[in-house]
Parts: structure tokens; C-alpha cells; sequence
């Protein structure tokens, strides 16, 4: 069985999940393969199923990256589906799930014709688009700052994009940010994420800000919460999902929830990679 492992020429030596997914994928029996999706030489029907793992130049080049998805699932097995990455690419999904009951942080939208001044009035916040990864074009602010801040989002607006504006949870400088890794719909394993927004430090502008991680067990509250998170989507068991959560006075609340282009941090979980493969070996023995 042949997998396709989907990355971008601009990330193809930064997916640290990508060789030890490969090993595993190959103990198990699958011939995985690292392509790029913007690579205009591959015969995608050639595969068995499809892989997002790195595309994370996406967020430029959105259309164009949809429309390859939907392509390439006319070909073959895409996971996850054009539905679900066209969902999950805005994050202005985390409003149907706070709508759903899910714990989300407090969310606030700007759209394209908005007055950039009217951001809600917070003691500390993050300003962000609501199509993003890597966390760029993210910045924290404080209420001082608020000139700068409609300064930030008004240039989001004015390039065509949404905005979305987040207090600042500070129990995260401590605690870090807790993600939470499930294959086939189950839990596999955690990992603790440094703080990555600090005050006065521009916006990255590479493919993604550099991450400091560490394995970490979860609480049972925060696999309660992703739980949660997961049994509210519109979509049966995906065959990868990444859950972000923050500390809060109120308990883990959701921050992102990973579906399209997710590190899974494979070397930080014992076991992981053959979990994530067993599951890719399911899905490809399933009938279409």
C-alpha cells in the first residue's frame, strides 16, 4: 500500500514527525512516501491515500491549496477530507464550538469593512488572523498598546483578512500550553509547549515560530475537555487530531484544534509513530 506524506517544498526538511512516521509506516507494512503538495510532478492517483502533515505554506496560498485538496480527493483518499481542512483552515470555527458548549477562550471577530478601532477593550490580548498558523502575524498586546494593536489588525483587514482577538491567558507563562495528540479518534500521548507570544516581540514572519516542547501527562481535566472538544465536531473520527489548550482561573480552555497540518511530535511520545501508522493501516485496508 502506498501513502503519500504531504509537505510543502518550503517546509520539506523542517516536519520533524516525518522520519519516524516513515520507519514506522514501513515496520508496518505501507510504502509512505514524503511529497510536496505544490509539486506539480506528482501523479497523486499513484497512491493509495493521501497525508497532510506539512503544508504549511497553505495559509498564502489558500484557494490554491483548497482546490488541490479537492483534486486530489476526486484521485484518492485524502486525510483528513477537503471538508474537514476547509473548516478547520479559519478559525472562526472555534465560535461554533464555543456555541456548542466547548470551553473556548473568549473570541472576538473582525471582518474586512470593520472599523479596526473597535477591538474589544482587554487589560492583555492577542491579536491574530483568523487564517493563520505557526503563529504568525500573531502579537500580544496591553491595554497601553491598544494604538499599536488597531494598527496590527487594521493592516489584517486591509489585506482582505479576518481578525480575531483573544485575552491574553497569562497562567500560560507558567504552565505552558498543553497539546493533546489523537489518532483514530484515541488518545495517544501529550506534550507541554513553551509560551510562545512574549510582550513587545514582533510577529514571526518565517513558516512557523520556534517551539519548545516537552512530553507531558495530561490532567483529567484537560482530557475531559478534549474530549469535549472532539464530540462536538460535525465530523465522525479523523484519522489525526491535535487539541490546544490554556490554562485558565476556570480550567483548561481551548486554544486551537489542529486538523489540518499539525506537528504531532512523534519523538516525544513513546510509541506514537506506531500508533499513528497501526491507524494509517486500518484506514487503508477499509473499503472505499
Amino acid at each position: 500500500m502506498k501513502l503519500a506524506l504531504v509537505t510543502a517544498i518550503a517546509a520539506f526538511a523542517l516536519d520533524d514527525d516525518l522520519v519516524p512516521l516513515r520507519k514506522a509506516c514501513a515496520e508496518a507494512g505501507i510504502d509512505a512516501q514524503v511529497v510536496a503538495w505544490d509539486d506539480p510532478t506528482v501523479s497523486w492517483a499513484r497512491f493509495d491515500a493521501v497525508l497532510l502533515r506539512s503544508p504549511w505554506d497553505y495559509v498564502d496560498r489558500l484557494p490554491e491549496f483548497m482546490a488541490w485538496c479537492e483534486r486530489v480527493a476526486r484521485l484518492t483518499r485524502l486525510w483528513n477530507p477537503p471538508d474537514v481542512v476547509r473548516w478547520n483552515t479559519d478559525k472562526r470555527y472555534l465560535g461554533e464550538l464555543a456555541r456548542a458548549g466547548v470551553p473556548v477562550i473568549e473570541s472576538h471577530y473582525l471582518a474586512p469593512g470593520d472599523d479596526p478601532a473597535s477591538l474589544p477593550d482587554l487589560e492583555e490580548f492577542v491579536v491574530k488572523p483568523t487564517v493563520g498558523a505557526g503563529s504568525r502575524d500573531a502579537k500580544r498586546y496591553l491595554r497601553a498598546d491598544r494604538a499599536q494593536a488597531v494598527a496590527h489588525a487594521a493592516r489584517l483587514l486591509g489585506e482582505g483578512r479576518h481578525v480575531l482577538v483573544q485575552p491574553y491567558l497569562r497562567a500560560v507563562d507558567e504552565q505552558g500550553e498543553t497539546a493533546l495528540l489523537f489518532f483514530g479518534g484515541q488518545f495517544s500521548h501529550a506534550i507541554r509547549k513553551a509560551p510562545l507570544l512574549r510582550r513587545g516581540e514582533e510577529p514571526t514572519r518565517a513558516l512557523f515560530k520556534e517551539e519548545h516542547i516537552q512530553p507531558r501527562e495530561p490532567s483529567a481535566q484537560e482530557r475531559e475537555v478534549a474530549a469535549m472538544v472532539l464530540a462536538a465536531l460535525p465530523f465522525g473520527p479523523l484519522v489525526y487530531a491535535r487539541v490546544d489548550l490554556l490554562p485558565s482561573p476556570t480550567g483548561p480552555q481551548l486554544l486551537e484544534l489542529e486538523l489540518t497540518e499539525p506537528s504531532v511530535f512523534l519523538p516525544y511520545g513513546e510509541g506514537a509513530a506506531a500508533r499513528f501508522a497501526q491507524v494509517l493501516l486500518e484506514k487503508l485496508a477499509a473499503p472505499l
